[in-house]
């Protein structure tokens, strides 16, 4: 069964950072391409990274500088590492075979003094 678990999400203040992990099972991570995606309160999906199977990426102008996209193939795990966190940032994140939509839990990432 294809599985995608996301987990790292909380409570931060802005400035702060947080590290999001997916974890895969079912199928090899590296063999696609993967994207984050966010949902703010009362909005709709949001692309936030991707990470090809060249493990070159790719960020939404909104967090460009500030998150990281990367992988591990041992572990079948993908990260998004949050740095400079901000207000706007508030959502809930899935991870996803790119060009597909969430099947997971995803997790709460809230940035709040």
């Amino acid at each position: 069964e294809v599985q995608l678990v996301e987990s790292g999400g909380g409570l931060v203040q802005p400035g702060g950072s947080l590290r999001l992990s997916c974890a895969a099972s079912g199928f090899t991570l590296s063999t696609y391409a993967m994207s984050w995606v966010r949902q703010a309160p009362g909005k709709g999906l949001e692309w936030v990274s991707d990470i090809y199977r060249s493990r070159t990426t790719s960020y939404a102008d909104s967090v460009k500088g500030r998150f990281t996209i990367s992988r591990d193939n041992a572990k079948n795990t993908m990260y998004l590492q949050m740095n400079s966190l901000k207000p706007e940032d508030t959502a809930v994140y899935y991870c996803t075979k790119s060009g597909t939509m969430p099947s997971g839990q995803g997790t709460q990432v809230t940035v709040s003094s």
